[in-house]
């Protein structure tokens, strides 16, 4: 399958080992003085070994691999104790990735419960990382960490002092930082939007992102366009998203996220309904359509 997941730059790789205890999936080791991935399987594709590299050997790539297997994971990691399967755990959290966490969970309760803490993690996930004063980056770069933002609670507040809350649902947002498989995006109705639109638009967020998953990007100035073209199709086919909506400004280089959204389409095996809507410089709704 196509999925995300580490690339190492063995040029660039001194074998400090500094990554290899911050993949708590055990995917790493220092084999011939370099850093290697011994297995697909044991990747998660979530980069919280990226962080650690001092020299920014490690990256992430989309390409053909082995779907992660998080029980196989948690079987070799029993072996490495608590406090990594704690680590291992709170990595999970912090991303979001909650459908692997309840796995590696109710397998720990049924085979070793001896190895659960009395922590936070496995009674009330997800954990809020801004509550607890973490980034919620497991190690990675706190800016593209995964947040899901559906059951926080709207603050009053900024009614009251006349601001608009938010209708953001998760982060990251730029089409190169999402991860296709995140939970939000699950059976989602997704808005691709143009960089320019919510700033060009005043009424963004409630009508067109309230209830909805996000993903932006800029069709000229955005380098690495397939890799849209390959995550869209991933969303279409493995996230099985339900809608989606591509909200673009009139002037003709924004034609391109269409295209993009459209070869993704082409190129994926199920089928769902496309609306555009244009976006005049003054932000105005000049078009709106199913197509």
């Amino acid at each position: 399958m196509m999925r995300e997941i580490i690339r190492i730059d063995e040029e660039k790789c001194t074998g400090c080992g500094l990554c290899i205890p911050n993949c708590h999936e055990g995917a790493l080791q220092l084999i011939d003085g370099k850093a290697r991935l011994i297995s697909d399987l044991f990747c998660d594709g979530l980069g919280a070994c990226i962080g650690h590299c001092p020299e920014g050997a490690i990256t992430m790539e989309k390409r053909e691999a082995e779907a992660y297997d998080e029980i196989r994971v948690i079987k070799e990691m029993v072996s490495k104790g608590k406090n990594t399967i704690q680590a291992h755990l709170d990595h999970l959290a912090d991303h979001n990735e909650i459908g692997y966490l309840n796995q590696a969970i109710e397998y720990l309760e049924e085979h070793h419960p001896e190895l659960l803490t009395d922590g936070k993690t496995n009674e009330n996930s997800p954990r809020d990382p801004h509550q607890e004063g973490k980034s919620g980056c497991g190690g990675g770069c706190p800016g593209s960490a995964s947040h899901d933002f559906r059951n926080t609670q709207k603050s009053s507040t900024s009614t009251v002092l006349g601001d608009i809350p938010s209708e953001l649902r998760q982060w990251p947002v730029q089409m190169h930082l999402i991860n296709p498989a995140a939970s939000y995006f699950k059976n989602a109705d997704v808005v691709i939007a143009a960089d320019c639109v919510a700033f060009t638009m005043g009424g963004f967020h409630q009508r067109y992102l309230k209830g909805k998953a996000l993903a932006i990007a800029c069709p000229k100035l955005d380098q690495g366009k397939e890799i849209y073209i390959e995550k869209l199709t991933a969303l279409i086919d493995q996230s099985m998203v339900n809608t989606v909506t591509i909200v673009i400004m009139e002037v003709p280089c924004c034609g391109g996220l269409l295209q993009i959204v459209r070869l993704a389409m082409n190129g994926a095996k199920r089928k769902v309904p496309l609306k555009l809507a244009i976006v005049s410089i003054q932000g105005e709704v000049i078009k709106e359509e199913w197509i």
